[in-house]
């Protein structure tokens, strides 16, 4: 991934045909309410597994599946996005990262935008099987739990990506909190501008210095502020797939109240 990452409306209108797009909505959603024309669906649920390799990923297999039955193939630009200010998305935007995909891009705004500037479409795609290899990544920023538990002496970063009271019930000692959508414009349901989205980070000490570490509940919303951080140019970002429920679950060490 890299500061190319999120592109406009504009941007797929002018680019469709040359780009495979991705609706991670519901099935009901992208054939009843309308999808981009030429975007094959495929639902957030289907990349989702409680028996992955890693976390919540789905499997190497699975996904290889997923994406030849989706006629996507293994060096096809992605352009993904979904209703929910492109959280979902970003997840699979960062798992096909994570499988050694490429070209990946989030379309900001999410489907509001699209159907608001450009023609949607209720016809059904017949995508025709493609020839999908997963790989190995350039680099990967997955780290699991020791080194999340290791961080925790140095001066990393641990950010907190979930709601204000949740990161009061419980977080990684030395987290501090940034909701996801504190990142998004609740007007245009896109990022904010590139210079309220630096201040914002920098006021809370999230710096492209820095070693920032991330982890929410299960890895869903630090997709997305995984995706913000490359596409603003951070270059060290670790993301822990584990999140909370893996830190729980192994018994990691954690703190109450909402000081920072």
């Amino acid at each position: 991934m890299d500061e190319n990452i999120v592109v406009s409306v504009d941007w797929l209108a002018a680019n469709r045909d040359a780009v495979r797009v991705v609706d991670v909505r519901d099935a009901w959603e992208f054939d009843g309410i309308g999808h981009v024309p030429g975007a094959v669906n495929v639902p957030f649920d289907q990349f989702r597994s409680e028996a992955g390799d890693e976390g919540m990923l789905p499997g190497r297999e699975r996904w290889s599946e997923l994406m030849a039955e989706a006629g996507i193939g293994t060096d096809d630009p992605i352009v993904a996005y979904d209703d929910e200010h492109g959280v979902f998305a970003a997840r699979f935007l960062v798992t096909a990262m994570l499988y050694g995909h490429r070209d990946l891009h989030l379309l900001d705004g999410d489907y509001s935008a699209w159907s608001r500037a450009e023609e949607t479409t209720t016809e059904t795609p017949d995508p025709s099987p493609a020839t999908y290899e997963v790989r190995e990544p350039a680099s990967s920023p997955l780290v699991d739990f020791e080194t999340v538990e290791a961080a925790l002496d140095t001066d990393a970063l641990i950010v907190d990506t979930r709601e204000a009271w949740e990161y009061e019930e419980a977080h990684l000692p030395g987290a501090i909190q940034l909701d996801w959508r504190e990142l998004v414009d609740e007007d245009t349901r896109g990022l904010k501008p590139r210079d309220e989205l630096e201040a914002l980070l920098a006021g809370r000490g999230i710096t492209p210095d820095r070693r920032i570490v991330l982890y929410c509940n299960t890895a869903r919303r630090i997709s997305h502020t995984y995706v913000v951080l490359r596409h603003l140019g951070y270059e060290t970002v670790d993301f822990y797939e584990g999140s909370l429920t893996e830190w729980t679950e192994r018994g990691g060490p954690l703190v109450e109240g909402d000081a920072q």
